[in-house]
């Protein structure tokens, strides 16, 4: 795994908690091979008409709105190898994170970019544009995943943009299966669709990647 085990317990803890908020919202989690996965999703061209970054409130409260952490600190908090110094309105200091998109260490929390795996344009063109703006925060502080959001070098993730698999991949060529799977499984998650160039690079990233499996759980 190349996130922590902490990620993986929060999202099981956040999980918990919205069954108990919500029992009837929630689907079981699936898991397909990643080709299977990519052949499900909706196939629709984009339309990024309307969108403004803004209709995506984020940073909100967390999952912890009583420890003064927003979603970005709560992710460094749970991502960081050797933990930072938490100050006065969650200000963190220090600490090492892995960015593994380019297979990077990284000390103190200024280098780094909390990335939405698929990013907030690429929602909006790809179904987003119809949501709630509740269901839309949802999205862009979505803790229950955890490939949702990943904590990666300020470079990576502005170099990423809005861009999609088949217009950028991750430096490190040795996490493009588990980055395919990732994208694919958020998709999955929030109901996106695909068009039609992105399912082809998809799914010749899948049959590249034979026995990676893709694992979600729709959201609410």
């Amino acid at each position: 795994m190349t996130h922590t085990l902490t990620r993986a317990t929060m999202a099981a803890a956040l999980a918990v908690l919205s069954l108990t908020m919500a029992p009837s919202a929630h689907a079981a989690a699936q898991t397909l091979p990643l080709g299977a996965a990519v052949a499900q999703l909706p196939v629709a061209d984009e339309a990024r008409a309307g969108y403004e970054r803004t209709k995506f409130k984020h940073w909100n409260s967390g999952a912890n709105p009583s420890d003064g952490c927003n979603t970005r600190n709560e992710v460094l908090l749970d991502e960081a190898l050797q933990p930072p110094t938490v100050g006065a309105g969650c200000k963190l200091t220090g600490g090492t994170w892995w960015s593994y998109y380019d297979a990077k260490e990284v000390t103190g929390p200024s280098g780094l970019d909390i990335d939405h795996m698929v990013p907030l344009a690429e929602a909006w063109d790809s179904g987003a544009s119809t949501w709630t703006a509740q269901r839309r925060e949802a999205y862009a502080n979505d803790l229950g995943a955890e490939a949702s959001l990943v904590a990666v070098t300020a470079q990576q993730n502005r170099q990423k943009a809005d861009q999609d698999p088949r217009e950028w991949m991750p430096l490190s060529s040795d996490i493009h299966c588990q980055y395919a799977a990732e994208w694919t499984a958020t998709k999955s998650r929030w109901n996106l669709a695909v068009d039609p160039a992105e399912k082809d690079a998809l799914l010749r990233l899948a049959a590249a990647c034979p026995g990676t499996t893709v694992t979600y759980q729709p959201a609410a």
